[in-house]
């Protein structure tokens, strides 16, 4: 694991910010541009009957729909800004939970909170059985911390307080931000690159309205769809670009706040293999642990648990509880027996 600077992770997380923020838009009119070439190649767009001559009416099209898709994508910058949260409780189920309620996991995260002079974010709850946790929030005021009820239960208290400082740490971090913004974003490319795909059976069972199907019509409609695929491996490709080293950082973070290395080791120990909780893979970035390694581990979101241990016990001075028992001996050169 490479040294990294925090307040160089920091400068890097803010400018992916304004870098996906910027290109939102920009995707956002190339798939406008391929479904205009995908409507024209089925004669729901007045057409000219040649390949060139459709590239370039797409375009000159293009420029009256710009204002559109600019407005539509900063009214989706509104509707994000104001419901991220809301949109992420959907889909994982988590609520809000007080004090009252969870005294002893809301303390752990209030001190944490206080001993880095910020203020406590809004604890949440997923009632589910699977050990998972994340952390969401776009500012301030606005920072959020949810856990499921497994990890709640599987975990001891200076377990769970590490997990509480790892969520934090990424507040504090501002890879939260990032990722909000990630998932927000890149996931309605990839709706509208779907809605897109699916619309294609639906024309091609409406048949071609021109009543051919020419060479110039088949060709834009392959190239409208081709650039919709583009569109929709971006969004991937975002998720892809948010460095996984964010994660190492995060545990490390985790045991700065608590100064308790094992029990960082011990929480990612507990949640290997039992952190599957369903929700829509943008949102599922955000986890502690996501085990989805695709291709080769091309589109893994995560870096294996058994790396971040190993990181931990490396540079964190972390040690397995199991292996130290086994290390140490009594006086007299008598191994202490390993207990359950």
């Amino acid at each position: 694991m490479a040294a990294v600077g925090l307040q160089t992770h920091i400068w890097a997380n803010n400018t992916r910010s304004i870098v996906l923020m910027a290109l939102f838009p920009v995707l956002l009119v190339g798939i406008i541009y391929a479904a205009q070439l995908v409507m024209m190649g089925y004669g729901y767009l007045p057409s000219t009957e040649s390949f060139e001559g459709d590239l370039a009416y797409s375009a000159r099209m293009l420029i009256g729909s710009m204002p559109l898709a600019f407005a539509g994508a900063g009214l989706w910058f509104v509707i994000a800004y104001f419901s991220n949260q809301a949109i992420i409780d959907m889909a994982t189920g988590a609520r809000v939970v007080d004090r009252q309620s969870n005294p002893e996991i809301y303390n752990l995260l209030e001190n944490l909170a206080i001993s880095r002079g910020m203020k406590t974010p809004t604890l949440r709850l997923i009632e589910r059985p699977e050990l998972n946790a994340f952390a969401t929030g776009l500012h301030e005021g606005q920072y959020s911390i949810t856990v499921t009820r497994g990890l709640v239960q599987a975990l001891d208290r200076d377990e769970l307080e590490a997990v509480l400082a790892h969520e934090l740490t990424h507040v504090i971090n501002k890879d939260v931000r990032t990722m909000i913004i990630a998932t927000v974003f890149a996931g309605i490319i990839s709706l509208i690159a779907e809605m897109m795909f699916r619309s294609m059976r639906f024309m091609t069972l409406g048949g071609n309205r021109r009543g051919n199907s020419g060479g110039a019509a088949l060709a834009v409609i392959l190239i409208g769809f081709g650039i919709a695929a583009i569109g929709w491996i971006l969004s991937i490709v975002i998720r892809m670009s948010l460095s996984r080293r964010r994660e190492f950082i995060a545990d490390a973070g985790s045991v700065e706040l608590t100064k308790n290395p094992d029990a960082m080791i011990s929480a990612l120990q507990k949640v290997s293999g039992r952190a599957d909780l369903q929700a829509p893979d943008e949102v599922a970035g955000m986890f502690l642990e996501h085990h989805e390694t695709g291709f080769l581990g091309l589109f893994a979101t995560h870096p294996p648990i058994e790396k971040r241990i190993e990181a931990l016990i490396r540079y964190a001075g972390g040690i397995d509880h199991l292996a130290e028992r086994q290390k140490q001996h009594l006086p007299g050169g008598t191994a202490v027996p390993p207990t359950a």
